[in-house]
Formats: structure tokens, sequence, C-alpha cells
């Protein structure tokens, strides 16, 4: 193969060069024309349409509003009691199942009673004994007494004395009687309280005292519960206020999902301020009827405190953050635009806010699309809302034309007549 000659590979090159150089020329005219052909074709009225922002937009209205305070709260059983043994012996039944719901009376655990049976019986004789001689005493007495002088009088004193000595006698018998009879009977235990056993915590056929640490069983009370919640101090003033004129608290208790699971009522507000978290404690109490509450769980709670009647409401989605202040995209319908108004936001509860200024009742608020919107947007609405739209003006034209036509009718009639 023979070589490029030196003269013919220059030419190829500047050749070359030139047509890389009209590249960059004709790519832009093509941009030109592409831009020129959107712009000032014939379908300019549907590219305009393409242009209008779409949002979505609701109405402000006046209603009731429930105002809420969130807090964290942990679930405490109104009554907890942990039976121990009072007397010392050995545990001969075990009269209840764990988790077992018991009624106040009910027997739940026997210790063998045969040593403090015996103290009973053995202070019941003691007491008659006494008690005989008490009485033979007596009947010296009434002797003495009906004869007279011939009984000399330190006898007499002396027999009275001695009657006084086993009255004494009988009554500290008594005594004897009555505390043997406590010890037999805490011999059998029984529930102080309608509640629910937990685990048993001896066996029987084990020595039980009343010195043991875990005793036997805790006895819980599941209805009613108590929740015990903290707030903010800053919400303290307003919690005193409604309670100084009287007023009862609702307490909701939530589960996770947001679901309400119980209604109780405010119970006690703590008399200090922890001043570690700078939070006031709480406690509400729940009937708990369903047990969706268990004592030792976290719920989540809701204390209504009042409700402002007649408040000017917007979606909370409608308000937006400016660097000064708040604001809204208010709809025009007349030409499909809208206007940045600010607003000023007295509170905002669950998916609402209430606006105390900016806004009036009636007006439509946009809730989304508000990311491309300034002051003056053009913009457009689902087809439902224009449908909406459409089928009012739809219906005051008919009524127009209805009451036009009764006008009709009665001019017709009332010219015949």
């Amino acid at each position: 193969m023979q070589p490029f000659k030196k003269g013919f590979n220059s030419n190829f090159v500047r050749r070359t060069r030139a047509r890389v150089q009209w590249k960059p020329v004709l790519i832009g005219l093509a941009v030109i024309g592409i831009v020129y052909w959107m712009f000032f074709s014939g379908g300019s009225g549907k590219d305009h349409k393409k242009s209008d922002i779409p949002v979505t937009v609701a109405s402000v209205v006046r209603k009731d509003i429930a105002v809420y305070l969130n807090g964290l709260g942990t679930v405490q059983a109104n009554n907890t009691v942990t039976l121990h043994s009072q007397v010392d012996g050995r545990l001969d039944a075990v009269l209840f199942k764990e988790g077992q719901d018991v009624k106040v009376g009910d027997v739940l655990v026997k210790i063998d009673p045969r040593t403090y049976q015996a103290q009973y019986d053995q202070a019941v004789a003691n007491k008659a004994k006494d008690a005989a001689l008490l009485d033979n005493a007596r009947r010296d007495l009434k002797r003495y007494q009906e004869l007279g002088k011939s009984v000399s009088g330190q006898t007499r004193d002396t027999q009275a004395s001695t009657v006084h000595q086993l009255e004494a006698t009988v009554a500290g018998d008594q005594a004897a009687v009555d505390n043997a009879k406590t010890l037999l009977s805490y011999t059998t235990i029984v529930a102080p309280m309608d509640a629910r056993t937990g685990i048993r915590q001896v066996d029987v056929g084990n020595i039980v005292h009343p010195g043991d640490v875990n005793g036997l069983v805790v006895l819980t009370q599941l209805q009613p519960v108590n929740i015990i919640f903290s707030l903010p101090q800053q919400n303290l003033a307003v919690i005193n206020e409604q309670l100084n004129v009287g007023k009862t608290l609702t307490t909701f208790a939530l589960d996770a999902s947001g679901k309400t699971v119980d209604t109780g009522a405010l119970q006690l507000v703590d008399n200090q301020i922890d001043q570690n978290t700078g939070t006031i404690k709480l406690k509400s109490s729940f009937p708990n009827a369903s047990r969706a509450l268990w004592p030792g769980g976290f719920t989540n709670v809701r204390l209504m405190v009042t409700t402002l009647s007649n408040a000017l409401v917007i979606p909370l989605p409608a308000v937006q953050r400016g660097p000064k202040n708040s604001y809204v995209f208010i709809y025009k319908p007349d030409d499909s635009t809208v206007v940045m108004r600010p607003v000023t936001v007295s509170m905002t509860q669950d998916q609402d806010a209430v606006i105390t200024d900016g806004v009036t009742d009636g007006e439509q608020v946009v809730t989304d699309g508000m990311a491309k919107l300034l002051d003056g947007s053009k913009v457009s609405l689902p087809d439902d809302k224009k449908d909406e739209s459409a089928d009012k003006k739809s219906g005051d034209a008919d009524e127009e034309k209805k009451t036009d036509g009764e006008d009709k009718k009665k001019h017709h009639h009332k010219k015949e007549g």
C-alpha cells in the first residue's frame, strides 16, 4: 500500500475542521426552530391550558373545635395488694388459680390452724375457770352482806376486793380469747377487694412467715384504673382555669394507632412541677370496662381542656410558613387565579388550623399544589371540582329560567283577567 501524499493530507484536515465548526450553528438553528414552532403555532390555546398549575382547594368554615393537650402516660392499678401471712405455719391449701378474677371475701389461702386452734381453746377454758371463781366469790359476798353484824366489816371488804379482782381476771381472759380467735382467723386468708390474682409466689407445703419479702400473691384491681401522665408546665394555667370554675376535664386513652380505647376524667393535678423536666404530673381515672388498659403499660393520653365555639377553621396543609409570617393561597373562581394572603394562626388541632385574621367564611384556600404557586398564578382544579362548579352554575341558570317562566305565566293570567 502506498502512503498518502503530504498535500492530500493537509487539504483533508482543513475540510474536516470546516465541517466541525458548522455543527454548533446548525444545532442552534434547529433548537430555535423548534421553540418557534411550539410557541407560535396555531394550537397555542391548548398549550396555555397546560401551563395552568393543578391544585386542590377547600372551603373556609366555621365550627366548634375541641382543644386537646397530648401526653404520654403510665397505667396504674387503682389498688394493689401483696398478700402476706400474718402468722407462721405450713401452707395447707391454695384455693385460687393464677390470673383468676376474685371477689372480696373469697378464700384464697389456708394455713395449718391446729396450733392456733389449741391456743384459742386454752384461752376459752381459762376464761371459763376464772368465770366460775368469780361467780362463787359473788355468792360469798352476798352471804356476808346478809349476815350483817355477824361478820366483821374487814371480811366483807376483803370479799368485795376478791370479786373485783376476779372480774378483772375474767376481762383479761376475754381479751386472750379474742386474741387467740384473731390469730386463728389469720390462718384463712381472704381477698380484701375485687381484683385479679398474679403469679403465685409460694407452693403448698412450704412454711410461711409474716416477714416473707415476696408474700404469697399480688392482687391487682383492674377496674377502675388510673393513668399518670405529664404535660409541659406552660399548660398548667389553662388547666387550672377550667378546674377553678368546677369543670370536669375529659381524658381519652389512645392506643398506638390513635384509636380511643377508654374515656375517663381528670382527678388530680400534682402539687409541684418537676424542675428537671419542666413538666407537671396529672392523674386521670378510667372505668376500663373492656380492660384495654393494663397496669404498668404506656399509653397516649389526650386531655380536652376547652372547646372553641364557632371558630374559623381551614385545613392545616393550607398554611404555609414564610420568613416573617404564615400565609395561604386564596382561590379566585372568577379568573381561576390565586392570591397570596398572610394569616394569623391561633392554634392547630389535628388537621385543622384555627385562623383569627386573614380569611373569611366561605373563601377557598389551596390545600395541595402550592410548591409552584406565586401571587396571581393561574391554576386549574380537578375535574370533580369543575363539575361541581358547572353543576352549581347550571342549577342557578335553571332556577332563573323557572322563576322567569312563573313570572310570565302570572303576568299572562293577570292580563286575561
